[in-house]
């Protein structure tokens, strides 16, 4: 790999500052995505009331919370992936952030139901929709950004980074929610102190809109008179088929198991066991901050060693030990703990490589659309409805299928894996 300029990619000048571009915009964006989560019963109190008078307003509640946020993903990241190919990561970047800033402020300002009636659930949908878009786009064009920032046999380090920052926002959003429901009370929260946090993330946006404005573009422009046209929307999935169901491959177990240990394991804890609430929002906590130390380690020994020693000890030990795993969650605080940090410790080995393995994937000119779509509608079809299905089992009377799913589908991933070209030591396709 070559140093890079402003117009040709490898190892970046600044490479700490191309970390910092990516991760702290990729912060701020979780940290908005998951603030949303966490205030969401204050929200609805507000915004889509009991008792309003009007059909619309339930149904317009159901298609925001379940389906708006995580389904618009999958378009944001081919929109916003097909940005970053044909007008540079950087762009993409700045889009995305600009986005979900304003998608925060939105939500932040969004009236009252009891102001503005039925306009006040539209403007929250259309929010959300905002949010969908940028989140999926920014994961798209942060990932490849990352990788193709990374130096020769550092790009498992700097991909690493993705997982990172996304806990990192996660844990900002719920310490920002905690202390203003511990500050101002339950009817300060419900009658403003909700909007805060979201006013919040629209300045954060801009100062990761400032960092990211100074950031190396790594997308290399081609020669005079020897590029082609630029591609097209649809070019990563008509040219490389084969790529794009990979990507849904190695995907499909990852964000099932994801989503499964950081969001839903606590509610899985008080439907199942009957763990105090309190204890089970605490585990989740220490073991969110203890994944995000583990990031690094998994992308340094994934440089060393290569992508696949990772991905099959993830693949294989989910499948091994997800059912013993789940089945031994107790009502005590120590036992969940346990069973948490025990699955990051798997979970790492998916986490800490799976930007870079996506990237090695693709060649640049279709490398973030090619990623961002397959990528994020896998994502929103088995991470964003883990704890739905969880919950159907229970309501059918069947919680113990939930981990043999769990199990399942990692076991289909690890098949995909042990497939899988290595690409850790090769130099990534320009």
């Amino acid at each position: 790999m070559t140093e890079t300029s402003t117009t040709g990619p490898g190892t970046a000048r600044r490479p700490v500052r191309q970390l910092l571009a990516a991760s702290v915009g990729n912060a701020v964006e979780w940290y908005d995505w998951y603030a949303y989560t966490f205030l969401a019963t204050y929200i609805a109190a507000r915004i889509f009331p009991e008792e309003s008078g009007s059909s619309l307003v339930p149904l317009l509640s159901t298609f925001a919370v379940f389906a708006v946020g995580f389904f618009m993903r999958p378009v944001g990241g081919l929109l916003m992936g097909a940005v970053a190919d044909r007008h540079g990561r950087r762009a993409a970047l700045t889009v995305t952030i600009l986005l979900m800033g304003g998608s925060s402020l939105l939500v932040g300002l969004t009236p009252t139901y009891a102001a503005a009636g039925v306009l006040a659930p539209v403007v929250l949908v259309v929010a959300r929709l905002l949010q969908g878009l940028s989140v999926g786009g920014e994961f798209a064009a942060s990932t490849t950004f990352l990788v193709e920032s990374a130096g020769p046999r550092r790009r498992g380090l700097f991909s690493s980074f993705q997982y990172v920052s996304t806990t990192a926002g996660q844990l900002a959003a719920s310490g920002v929610a905690a202390a203003l429901v511990a500050g101002l009370g339950e009817g300060r929260m419900e009658s403003w102190g909700w909007r805060v946090p979201f006013l919040l993330g629209a300045v954060l946006s801009l100062v990761g809109f400032w960092i990211r404005r100074g950031a190396e573009e790594t997308l290399r422009e081609p020669a005079a008179g020897t590029g082609g046209p630029r591609p097209r929307l649809l070019d990563a999935l008509r040219h490389h088929p084969r790529a794009s169901l990979l990507i849904c491959g190695i995907t499909a177990g990852g964000t099932l198991a994801y989503y499964t240990w950081t969001s839903y394991l606590p509610t899985y804890a008080e439907l199942n066991a009957g763990i105090d609430k309190a204890d089970a929002l605490l585990a989740g906590t220490l073991s969110l901050a203890f994944f995000a130390l583990l990031q690094p380690v998994g992308g340094l020994l994934s440089d060393r060693y290569g992508r696949k020693p990772p991905l099959l000890f993830f693949g294989v030990g989910f499948a091994l030990l997800a059912v013993p795993l789940l089945r031994s969650v107790g009502d005590s605080f120590g036992s969940l703990l346990l069973v948490q940090c025990a699955g990051m410790v798997l979970l790492t080995g998916f986490t800490s490589v799976s930007a870079a393995v996506n990237a090695e994937i693709f060649p640049a000119r279709v490398r973030a659309a090619g990623i961002g779509f397959p990528y994020s509608l896998t994502v929103a079809l088995f991470g964003g409805t883990a704890p739905y299905v969880g919950t159907l089992f229970k309501e059918l009377g069947r919680p113990g299928l939930f981990p043999w799913y769990v199990s399942a589908l990692c076991l289909v991933s690890a098949a995909v894996y042990l497939r899988l070209p290595e690409t850790a030591h090769e130099e990534l396709e320009r």
